[in-house]
């Protein structure tokens, strides 16, 4: 795999609450120059990341309901269809995992599938956070991140829980086989990593550590 090919796996990220509209505008350029498949941002700089990357083929994915997942269904959907209306074209929501850990299923797969209604056809990645879940529970969340219609299920937020492994992103791939793609996120910092991940099955990789990753690329 050369650098072109990796980066096409890449979502560049920039999450951090104090993250300036410079500091976004900078890492949209970096997005733009390595050919990432996607910008991902908070819902609030959508429109700045579309100012940014206009005339690019990068898409602007926005995270959902982050980093907890814990607020309302219907605040999430709408947080989806503003982002939309700003500019974004992916969609990266947290699952509800108290509602998960409470044996409430449904609510979960209600809580996905109104985001994913709301989001008409623009990609839905659904973020289990891996790290807080034991195995069978990780199999469980995907199963239901699926069945409300998820197009991706994605192993981590990178701000609790730990982030993703190879162990997470093979198990993930078993779990749902080719019904929805992966994701794997959080403390991708080398260029080994990367490459594992994607062994083990991952479609797409988020990470901050983009130049560090491809620049190790040999």
């Amino acid at each position: 795999m050369n650098r072109a090919e990796l980066a096409a796996r890449i979502d560049h990220t920039l999450l951090k609450p104090d993250a300036t509209a410079a500091q976004i505008r900078e890492a949209c350029a970096e997005a733009r120059a390595a050919g990432c498949a996607a910008m991902c941002v908070n819902g609030g700089r959508v429109a700045l990341a579309r100012q940014a990357l206009a005339g690019s083929r990068v898409a602007i994915a926005a995270v959902v309901g982050f980093p907890l997942g814990a607020m309302a269904t219907e605040v999430k959907a709408a947080e989806a269809a503003r982002a939309l209306a700003d500019g974004a074209s992916e969609i990266d929501m947290v699952m509800q995992l108290g509602a998960f850990r409470d044996g409430d299923h449904e609510w979960v797969k209600r809580d996905v599938a109104a985001v994913v209604a709301a989001s008409g056809a623009a990609l839905v990645k659904v973020i289990l956070e891996t790290g807080l879940l034991a195995d069978e529970e990780k199999v469980k969340a995907a199963l239901l991140a699926v069945a409300a219609g998820a197009h991706f299920v994605k192993t981590s937020t990178g701000f609790g829980g730990g982030g993703a492994t190879v162990a997470d992103v093979r198990l993930l791939r078993q779990a749902v086989g080719t019904r929805a793609r992966i994701k794997a996120s959080g403390g991708i910092k080398d260029a080994p990593t990367a490459l594992a991940l994607i062994e083990a099955g991952a479609d797409r990789l988020g990470m901050s550590a983009t130049a560090a990753v491809l620049a190790g690329l040999a």
